[in-house]
């Protein structure tokens, strides 16, 4: 398997997980946040649907997603799906971000909308999470 093909790998899987998160999230969120999660997890099914296509292309067989997902820490109430927002979307722009330098033409396009994506709702999340902190990070994805 290609280095690129690994790397789009690591991001389908990431991409399973984020859609699993958002299912755990979006129980304890109304309102407005729960338009946010709603559209956050259309968005990573998106990005998921899009990274298994390049996957095929590449004459590789995409993975599948597990059927559960080790989450950070316990979500049970608002406070709790508001940070894993933050770290679903900080995770998600990592593993993009690391993809960036292995990927050409329309897979690196891929890649670069989703870590400009997750880069965005990760902002959208700390806005509300870390209230009085800036909701944006210098690198989106970096360290």
């Amino acid at each position: 398997m290609s280095a690129s093909t690994e790397r789009l790998q690591l991001a389908l899987a990431a991409e399973h997980a984020a859609i699993y998160a958002y299912g755990v999230l979006g129980a304890h969120l109304t309102g407005d946040e729960l338009a946010w999660a709603r559209a956050g997890d259309l968005a990573h099914r998106q990005q998921r649907d899009a990274v298994a296509d390049l996957i095929t292309t590449a004459s590789a067989t995409p993975a599948p997603a597990a059927p559960a997902y080790q989450l950070p820490k316990p979500v049970t109430d608002r406070a709790g799906a508001l940070a894993l927002g933050v770290q679903v979307e900080t995770r998600a722009a990592a593993v993009w971000r690391s993809a960036l330098g292995s990927l050409s033409g329309t897979a690196r396009e891929v890649a670069l909308d989703a870590l400009v994506g997750s880069a965005v709702r990760g902002a959208q999340w700390r806005s509300v999470a870390e209230p009085g902190k800036s909701p944006t990070v210098t690198w989106p994805g970096g360290t």
